[in-house]
């Protein structure tokens, strides 16, 4: 079954609503890796309620999870997450009900063979006062759907460029281990794809045991950023831009390389076990 391009293109979910609290606030925090230290009260202020609770940035891209488009074509079993784009348009506070909006803005048809890629954009808002709190675009490579007859290109005029990366050496680097049961613990934000905790699925597909969510990996590449260029100052983030490029196994250690050029942070996250990229052409935008 071909994709039907205009059905996908008129996809859309409008006034969503969710709602979090703290409770949720400190799962995500642990679930990217926070808090292994009982004692760093640095930490405890994403993880503890103690004092006002800090948020992770990066939990935008689990607080409005919606089911976009699965009735135009697409074939899901070969569908992977390719790119991540976030805009805070403020910081995400600890506990709140938003009301989300949802649609597909692009599908692009690289040809026969070759798959398709599906742009949504989500834009949330606080419930309490209606102002906007964050914009997601997030990019699937449909592997199996190429040659649909679509447009070769992106038509809806948003900036889909990838970020450069700089050529020097990285300002600074920042290796964090991922604990073997960690993608057990982040599917409790709201991800229960089986991939992330049944190992005999694992098997079936190529991989010697269930992989860490890519959203995962990009959680932690926050939590590097935070730690290590930003004094853990979550305010200071007002969006970050990722290319998923292979997944991360748990027991490994995710090292988040970082330039930093006025209010850019780019970065690139690598697995040195096995010698790979896992995350590249990475952007974090910072107020100022």
């Amino acid at each position: 079954m071909a994709i039907d391009y205009d059905k996908a293109m008129a996809s859309k979910l409008e006034g969503v609503e969710f709602t979090y609290g703290d409770r949720e606030t400190m799962l995500y925090a642990l679930s990217v890796g926070m808090g292994r230290d009982q004692l760093d009260e640095t930490e405890l202020a994403f993880t503890f309620e103690k004092e006002t609770l800090k948020t992770v940035p990066s939990m935008a891209a689990v607080l409005s999870r919606m089911a976009m488009g699965r009735d135009f074509g697409i074939d899901r079993t070969k569908v992977v997450h390719g790119e991540q784009r976030l805009t805070l348009h403020r910081a995400i506070p600890p506990e709140a009900t938003i009301i989300a909006d949802g649609k597909i803005i692009d599908v692009v048809d690289k040809g026969e063979g070759r798959g398709a890629l599906v742009y949504t954009q989500t834009d949330a808002r606080l419930k309490s006062d209606g102002e906007p709190l964050y914009s997601i675009i997030s990019t699937s490579f449909a592997r199996g759907d190429g040659g649909f007859g679509g447009p070769g290109a992106p038509t809806s005029g948003k900036d889909l460029a990838l970020h450069e990366i700089p050529t020097r050496s990285p300002d600074a680097s920042c290796g964090l281990e991922i604990r073997k049961d960690q993608a057990l613990l982040y599917r409790l934000n709201g991800d229960r794809n089986p991939l992330h905790a049944d190992p005999q699925l694992a098997l079936r597909v190529g991989f010697p045991v269930p992989i860490l969510h890519g959203l995962c990996t990009y959680g932690t590449a926050c939590y590097a950023i935070l730690k290590t260029m930003l004094n853990y100052e979550p305010d200071q983030v007002r969006g970050m831009d990722v290319r998923f490029s292979a997944p991360v196994l748990p027991g490994e250690t995710i090292t988040t390389n970082m330039w930093k050029d006025g209010a850019t942070v780019s970065f690139e996250c690598r697995v040195n076990e096995r010698d790979v990229t896992v995350l590249k052409n990475g952007k974090m935008t910072l107020a100022g």
